[in-house]
């Protein structure tokens, strides 16, 4: 298993670049979930953003697009 690069667009995340792991086709996880957005500090108890994979971009890397914002947990 490896990692791509990955851009969040939309929601608390948009704009933030990241290494996801891949899957066996190299693609990023369908699904994305994040607490803590801007990528600093431990993880602490607060609304889940759910992010769905959208498409590879022009760089190599993929885009993960925002669906909706849950109370901390509901995603799960």
């Amino acid at each position: 298993m490896g990692e791509v690069t990955v851009r969040f667009v939309g929601g608390p995340a948009d704009g933030l670049v990241r290494l996801l792991p891949t899957g066996s086709d190299g693609a990023p996880p369908p699904r994305w979930i994040m607490r803590h957005p801007d990528g600093t500090g431990p993880v602490q108890p607060g609304p889940d953003h759910l992010y769905e994979r959208d498409s590879p971009d022009d760089t190599g890397g993929w885009r993960m697009r925002f669906v909706r914002t849950d109370a901390y947990g509901v995603s799960e």
